[in-house]
């Protein structure tokens, strides 16, 4: 039975001006989500839309029309950027979808009908655009601590989560489980900042707008949209129902991934929902940092946003992709640039793989007419390229455990730049003037040309549509991840297909 891995993305707020930030963390659970299914994981990948609050409702009522009008037409925008980006999501949820809005129903009254969720007045200072509370010792000065707006004060009616009662088993929990916060900077964050001055109980409904889940009990509430949008990762497995067949598979989620502004949501307020439905926590929360550009965020009033698909269009998407998954040190905060983009295609993917399996390919066919053939002689230079390649498989899986994507990819390159270095040193071009080194010169290709499908293989969850292109110009079947625990797996006696520019030199 193959093993199970859930991984998810934040639900994203619809909008129709997603930017290159926004895509970082979806293209990286996605080359995550790919890699697990590779190397024979069951996967569910689950990514989604947050379509409820009062930003929503504010928006559509400036539109003239209603806020489910509002969002049904943006949002297939979110569906479109991630299918120009090959998104491989399993799920794509949205908040009002009827099965969601049922369930969160059921879940703020199970909370509630065990004192886990009481009424009160909320007196205090809210965030619109983060739809966010905050209290005055953390909104200084009126500013929110996570975007940089002005809070106003509200006052109303509202039912509150006991998130108070759950602060010494928190604590307990982060204690026996170390990894459950990944950056380990995060951990610290959350204990010092947040869960060691004090938990204060949860303000979790509303009563000053309408666009939400209603309090089934209480119409006159809705339910606050982080208890709506953090439901989402059992809900969508058909909780409440817990012998549902998607629920008893992959809960609890192996990995949320999530960006650095959301962590306190995902490590204190679901970690304590969980505890008061009596349900497992999630085995990890990665808080990564933002992709910004020129050391700053990303906005149109900044004049620095651009469309991510103009990207796509300008450069491919697998540039796209290899750049926010190699240029960043996952966990850091990343600058991006179209300069650094070009930079980055023009060394690794056109320099290094492009060119690579473009010669190889071409003396292929100049040489043997494309014929695959592996006499293997092989001298000291040929045993240290196998032995490397060999070795890829099991350095990457370290790496993409430790979810160090940029590390995992770089180890690919480096193997990549030293197959370059051997064709360098090998000189093929001198051995084909010589009858008698044939052999020696088909064995020098074929180390090549495996090498290379050893590195595709492993390349599939980062820049699939490069790695499909290769596998075809290879002409092999032999493209699963089990064929790259030997060497010398690539098919002989195979014609390989004509070579063709997997990526042109960009020149800007």
């Amino acid at each position: 039975m193959a093993k199970k891995y859930y991984i998810t993305t934040p639900i994203y707020y619809p909008s129709a001006n997603f930017h290159i930030g926004h895509c970082y963390t979806t293209i990286i659970a996605d080359s995550i989500a790919r890699y697990k299914r590779l190397t024979g994981y069951d996967v569910y990948f689950q990514t989604g839309t947050d379509e409820h609050g009062e930003k929503i409702e504010k928006k559509a009522k400036e539109a003239g029309i209603t806020p489910k009008e509002y969002v049904d037409k943006i949002i297939e925008n979110a569906k479109d950027l991630w299918a120009s980006l090959g998104i491989s999501y399993d799920y794509f949820i949205r908040t009002t979808d009827k099965n969601h809005e049922e369930a969160v129903q059921k879940i703020f009254k199970k909370l509630y009908e065990q004192n886990d969720i009481y009424k009160g007045e909320y007196k205090g200072l809210y965030c619109v655009p983060c739809e966010s509370f905050w209290t005055e010792s953390q909104a200084v000065n009126n500013i929110c601590p996570d975007c940089g707006r002005e809070v106003k004060e509200v006052s109303e009616e509202a039912y509150f989560f006991r998130l108070s009662k759950y602060q010494d088993k928190l604590i307990k929990f982060y204690d026996e489980h170390p990894d459950f916060i990944l950056p380990l900077s995060r951990k610290n964050e959350m204990l010092n900042n947040f869960i060691k001055p004090g938990l204060e109980d949860l303000c979790v409904s509303r009563t000053s707008f309408k666009w939400g889940i209603p309090v089934d009990f209480d119409p006159n509430h809705v339910v606050y949209v982080w208890i709506d949008a953090l439901s989402n990762y059992i809900t969508s497995l058909g909780y409440p129902n817990t012998k549902s067949e998607k629920f008893q598979k992959y809960w609890p989620a192996d990995l949320h991934l999530v960006g650095k502004e959301i962590v306190r949501f995902h490590t204190i307020i679901w970690p304590c929902m969980l505890m008061a439905l009596n349900l497992e926590l999630p085995k990890q929360v990665f808080g990564h940092g933002w992709l910004k550009i020129d050391g700053g965020k990303i906005s149109k009033s900044l004049g620095n946003y651009k469309d991510p698909r103009e990207y796509i269009k300008e450069y491919g998407v697998d540039a796209v992709r290899y750049y926010a998954l190699r240029e960043v040190p996952f966990g850091n905060d990343g600058n991006f640039s179209e300069e650094a983009l070009i930079s980055r295609t023009n060394a690794d993917l056109a320099n290094n793989l492009g060119n690579l399996v473009n010669r190889t390919i071409s003396m292929s066919h100049k040489y043997f007419d494309g014929l695959v053939t592996n006499p293997k002689i092989n001298t000291e230079i040929d045993e240290i390229l196998i032995n490397k390649a060999l070795s890829l498989k099991d350095i990457v899986e370290t790496k993409m455990n430790e979810l160090k994507v940029n590390e995992a990819i770089d180890e690919i390159m480096d193997t990549l730049r030293f197959a370059n270095k051997y064709i360098d040193e090998t000189t093929p071009w001198s051995l084909a003037k010589d009858e008698t080194k044939k052999n020696r010169l088909a064995t020098i290709l074929y180390n090549l040309l495996e090498t290379i499908r050893i590195c595709a293989v492993l390349l599939t969850p980062f820049i699939p549509t490069t790695s499909s292109k290769i596998f075809n110009e290879l002409n092999t079947k032999k493209t699963d991840y089990d064929s790259i625990s030997t060497f010398g797996t690539l098919e002989e006696n195979i014609i390989l297909n004509k070579p063709e520019i997997l990526f042109n030199r960009i020149d800007k």
